[in-house]
């Protein structure tokens, strides 16, 4: 049930954000750990405060990293090989919406459940492209629009020029995906100077399922909810803000009653109404009643 109607959800937050790339996140990271964590994966964490998850075969690691050199909050990497390079590597700054973050690990966490041919698959080297139309399907579907053609490069955007995808085509260097923002995926939101802006990446090799539950929740026309104060000024600038809880009614002034008052039908007139007389009124003849025989 949506959590716009559902009277005993408690909400975290007191307005709803709409669309939801302008949400920015929540700052919390239990939301987008726990599908994970819920499959037994193994928790850690460093000195610094940074929290990593290990799945039981150590091929998938996540690391959660508000303590990291740069502004890559999130690292998920696979292995077909636990002892060597990742097969594939996604990343989400720490402005990306908590909701999309959650969206991937759900969807990994029942890929990696599903098994390695699942959490593992490549996309179809045949044709790569058309693998990858069905992870930029959502986005169409729900309004973004294709932008002017770059050599190399399939580029949306939103209608509002608020959040966009470049899917780069040809040849990358494995080690500058996992490092850079030059990934096979790219995908960003929010206004472009400040610190509300956010990004994500996903490498050549990244399952297309888990792409698309990226795609999906970016442009989920849901809103969120969020704590007004705690969103960066750009963001407010730009999103749709909804209360949570609906303002009461204006109390009227003493003008307005005078008006209502005004506006009122006239009381009906007063009625004749029969009332019990002191006199008394001569009894009522009932019928005789028929002897009967005494015993």
């Amino acid at each position: 049930m949506s959590n716009l109607t559902d009277p005993d959800f408690d909400i975290d937050g007191d307005v709803y954000v709409f669309p939801r790339y302008l949400a920015g996140t929540t700052g919390i990271g239990d939301p987008a750990l726990e599908p994970l964590m819920q499959l037994g994966w193994e928790l850690t964490h460093d000195d610094l405060g940074n929290a990593y998850l290990n799945a039981p075969d150590h091929k998938v690691r996540l690391g959660f990293l508000p303590e990291g050199d740069d502004d890559g909050l999130w690292r998920i990497n696979a292995y077909a090989d636990r002892f060597g390079p990742p097969a594939w590597g996604v990343s989400f700054n720490d402005s990306c919406p908590t909701e999309v973050v959650t969206a991937f690990t759900t969807a990994l966490a029942q890929a990696y459940q599903n098994g390695p041919e699942y959490y593992l698959a490549r996309p179809d080297p045949t044709d790569r492209e058309l693998t990858a139309f069905n992870a930029v399907a959502p986005l169409i579907n729900r309004g973004w629009q294709i932008q002017h053609r770059r050599w190399g490069v399939l580029e949306l955007q939103t209608p509002d020029g608020m959040a966009g995808l470049e899917y780069t085509t040809g040849r990358l260097d494995a080690e500058r995906e996992l490092t850079t923002l030059e990934a096979r995926w790219y995908m960003w939101g929010g206004p472009e100077n400040g610190y509300a802006r956010w990004y994500a990446t996903a490498t050549t090799n990244t399952p297309t399922p888990l792409v698309k539950a990226i795609t999906q929740s970016v442009s989920d026309p849901e809103p969120v909810p969020r704590w007004k104060d705690f969103l960066p000024r750009g963001l407010r600038d730009h999103a749709q803000l909804v209360p949570v809880t609906p303002p009461p009614p204006p109390v009227p002034t003493p003008l307005e009653l005078r008006r209502t008052a005004s506006r009122r039908r006239p009381a009906l007139t007063t009625r004749s109404v029969p009332r019990w007389g002191t006199t008394t009124t001569p009894p009522a003849i009932l019928p005789a009643r028929p002897s009967r025989p005494r015993r």
